[in-house]
Formats: structure tokens, sequence, C-alpha cells
């Protein structure tokens, strides 16, 4: 039966749930245009608009994959206790973008919200009832399910940019070694392209998450299987999610332009090949993975293919270590939340 408390907390996760879109366009949108706008190939507003309008386009049309990787990480029944869980799990990861939005380091929104998951999970309801997926990895198949294939999916998608970039580069710059710098405007025109598409795929891959969290708290309140996101969901996902941009990403566009290495058009270029493949492959194979990440990884890879020597290692490893600690950061954070919480609502 529906209670009043049930759809109360069902329209303080929706919000919240927007919230954290929100604090994911600060972080990842920005991600996407940082290097577009650094290297000259765009002014803010244009590279805004590229942005918004093909990564809705990716919300609306990228699929459910990563949407349904993200709900099968919880082995729960679909109820409404399941709400005040899924409340502190995205509480939580809202949080911790807002401060690392505040400080301009470009941390991960996806490993936040996998901690705020963890967190909420384990407090309410015990370490077992987290699909962790070792069981699977080493049993017969060998598959990588769970938190083991989003944990080797976030990893492994910056060192796969990185490798790309790196060879991009390199190869690049054999081949344009005797071109004019005239070519820096066919370079920065070929960039709207790439753009276009890494914020599709950007669209594609970060919106789903926190639509596959909206779908799971639609069917926890209704007590009906949900087979799809409405598409409500899919369009205000992806519309709020770019609106982030627009209200403050900047500091962290600084830092992935300017901060790591000085972005030349040929190096943004190469950087945001590089992420469009990493991204779309996980996208295809339904692995959540970090925009920001893979984008770091990009222009380290191309930084150190140009000239190792000029790229900033400092904030490099500052960047590294807020990535080591979000995801138990986040847990703690939404844990306490959870806490708090259920004493409220009272809906466990």
């Amino acid at each position: 039966m529906i209670t009043v408390s049930a759809t109360i907390i069902l329209v303080s996760v929706i919000l919240i749930g927007l919230v954290f879109a929100l604090t994911n366009g600060l972080h990842d949108a920005s991600s996407v245009v940082a290097t577009f706008i650094n290297c000259g190939a765009a002014s803010p507003k244009q590279a805004i608009a590229v942005a918004s309008v093909f990564g809705l386009v990716g919300a609306v049309l990228g699929g459910n994959l990563v949407a349904d990787a993200i709900s099968e990480l919880i082995n729960l029944p679909t109820d409404t206790a399941l709400l005040t869980i899924l409340f502190a799990a995205i509480f939580g990861a809202t949080l911790w973008n807002l401060i690392t939005w505040k400080l301009g380091l470009p941390s991960s929104s996806t490993h936040a919200l996998i901690g705020g998951i963890i967190g909420a999970v384990i407090v309410s309801s015990g370490v077992d009832n987290i699909v962790w997926g070792w069981s699977q990895l080493i049993g017969e198949n060998h598959e990588v399910t769970g938190i083991v294939k989003v944990i080797a999916a976030l990893f492994l998608s910056p060192v796969i940019g990185f490798v790309i970039a790196f060879l991009l580069e390199k190869l690049s710059k054999f081949i344009l070694r005797n071109a004019r710098v005239s070519i820096n405007r066919r370079i920065n025109q070929l960039q709207w392209v790439i753009v276009a598409g890494l914020s599709y795929s950007h669209g594609s891959n970060d919106t789903q998450k926190i639509i596959g969290i909206f779908t799971l708290a639609l069917a926890a309140w209704s007590g009906t299987a949900i087979e799809a996101a409405p598409l409500w969901v899919r369009g205000s996902g992806g519309l709020v999610m770019f609106m982030g941009t627009l209200l403050g990403g900047w500091s962290i566009m600084k830092t992935l332009g300017r901060g790591i290495f000085d972005i030349k058009p040929l190096h943004s270029l190469n950087s945001q090949l590089s992420s469009v493949t990493s991204i779309l492959g996980a996208t295809l194979v339904g692995a959540p993975v970090s925009t920001t990440h893979v984008v770091v990884g990009g222009i380290m890879g191309v930084g150190a293919g140009d000239e190792y020597k000029m790229v900033h290692w400092g904030i490099v490893k500052e960047i590294l270590v807020a990535w080591c600690i979000t995801i138990p950061l986040s847990a703690m954070v939404s844990a306490l939340i959870y806490t708090i919480t259920a004493i409220i609502f009272k809906v466990v």
C-alpha cells in the first residue's frame, strides 16, 4: 500500500536526484567542454550549447544498459523501505560533489554515487545485500558483474583513455610534423563534431546512472516492476545535468584545460577522441564510467605524449587522491544520512 511517508520520500529522492544531476553537470559536463574552450576552439556559450543539445539527446536515446547495471547493484526487495536507502545514497553523493566542486577538484560523480549506495545499503541491510560480484568472477563462467564490474570500469577507463590519447598524440605529431600553424583552424572546426559525440556519449552514460536510481525508486514506491524509464525521467535528468555547467563548472574547466597541461588545439582534439572512444565503448557494454576520469586520463595522455615534463603532475596527484577517497567518504556520509532519514520517515 502506498503511504504518505513513502510518497514524501519518493519526492525527496527525485528532488535530491535532480540536485545530484546538477552537481554531476558541474563536474562532468564541465569536463566535456574544458579543452574545447581553453584551446580557443569555441566560446563558453557556444561550447555549452553544443554540450547541452547533444548531451540531452544522449540521455534520451542512450538505452538502458548502464541504468540496469546501477539498479542491479542492490540485492533488496523492491518496496518502500528501499526509498530511504536510495535517498541516503544520492544525498551522500551530492554532498561530496558539492564539496569537490567548491574546491575545484574534478572528482568523480560516479564514484560518489557508488560510495553512497554502498554506505546506505551496508548500514541498513548489511554487506550481503550488495552485489559485489566476487563469486561470479571466481566461478566457472568468470562473469564480471556488480561492484567488481563498476570498479573495474571506473579504473580501467581513464587508463585506456590515457593510452589512446598518448598514441594519438605521438601519431598526429609525426603526421603533422611539417604542417603550418594555419592547420589549427581545421582542427578547431573538427573539434565541434568530436565534442558533439563526446557530449552524446556523456549523456548516454552519466545520465543513465541517475535514471537507474529514479526507475528503481518509482518501482519501490508503486510496488510494480518498471521495465524502462519514462521519457520525463530521461529528459529531466539530461536537462538538469547540463544546467550544471551554467551554474559554476568554470573552476573545474580551468583545472582540466590549463591546470594539468597547457592545451593546444591538437591536444584538445586527441584527448576528445580518446574520451569518446572510451565512454562509448563502456556504454555499449553497460559499464558506468566517469567522464571526468576519462577526460583527465586523455589530457594526461596527450601531455605525456607531447612533453612529459610540462605536465603538472602535482595537480594530477591531488586529483588521484580525490579519486581514491571519494567512495569511502561518500559511503560514510550516506550511512549517516540513512540513519537520520530512517528515524524521520519511519519507512523501515
